[in-house]
């Protein structure tokens, strides 16, 4: 009887570790896919943050020398602000970036070491395989054939108007419907059908009366929160 009993108890303690580590597998693909849609969030900010950079009015036509120039842009009397903060990468969880580097159009040459060298983008400095494989926008359809997140380049180049078309555009753009990331979480709508009717003067509240904010703008000044935190 005390070996049945002993031969269950090694059954239950087998099984309850095969379920365990099943969930655990389970745990582990769903928090790499959101560190995914975070690195792609993040990534597309500091894409139009060189955007930004590079149409900003007044400003020379060039790319940011540094990362800090994206937050501080002192091109102009007025500083501006095209970045809030350097990211923390989701994948690696620092804030240290794979920097795209381009010489000036002048030289038509890419270059990895020159004092005039321009940044034009990012990308993650992991190695780790991408479980995402398809469905990107249009601009980062190649993010498909990538074998690692270094694959993915978050990269600005002029006449590319995705997600935006210019600095200015950008700015009147803030907190205005219909800018949001394609990465953001989307908020509900608060256009089109009918509108809601105002709560009666006699009757209760109306389950109404508090719309959905939408998303935030991706303004040429400070970017929009991430929804991922910090």
């Amino acid at each position: 009887m005390h070996g049945f009993v002993y031969l269950w108890a090694l059954f239950a303690v087998a099984v309850a570790g095969i379920v365990m580590a099943g969930t655990g597998q389970v745990w582990k693909i769903k928090s790499q896919r959101e560190k995914e849609a975070e690195l792609l969030f993040i990534g597309e900010q500091f894409r139009k943050a060189v955007m930004s950079y590079y149409n900003s009015p007044g400003g020379t036509k060039e790319y940011p020398k540094s990362l800090r120039d994206l937050i501080e842009d002192t091109r102009l009397p007025a500083t501006k602000h095209h970045l809030r903060k350097i990211y923390i990468d989701p994948i690696t969880n620092t804030t240290e970036w794979g920097l795209i580097e381009e010489a000036p159009p002048s030289t038509g040459t890419l270059a990895t070491s020159n004092v005039n060298v321009r940044i034009i983008g990012v990308h993650s400095l992991s190695e780790k395989k991408p479980i995402k494989n398809e469905k990107f926008p249009e601009h980062y359809k190649k993010f498909s054939e990538a074998l690692t997140y270094r694959d993915w380049k978050f990269a600005y180049k002029p006449g590319d108007t995705s997600g935006s078309t210019n600095s200015t555009s950008q700015q009147q753009k803030t907190n205005t419907p219909g800018t949001t990331s394609p990465f953001a979480p989307q908020s509900p709508s608060t256009t089109g059908g009918a509108s809601p009717s105002k709560p009666s003067s006699t009757g209760g509240a109306s389950p109404f009366s508090q719309q959905p904010s939408t998303a935030p703008g991706t303004g040429g000044g400070s970017t929009p929160s991430s929804p991922f935190g910090n």
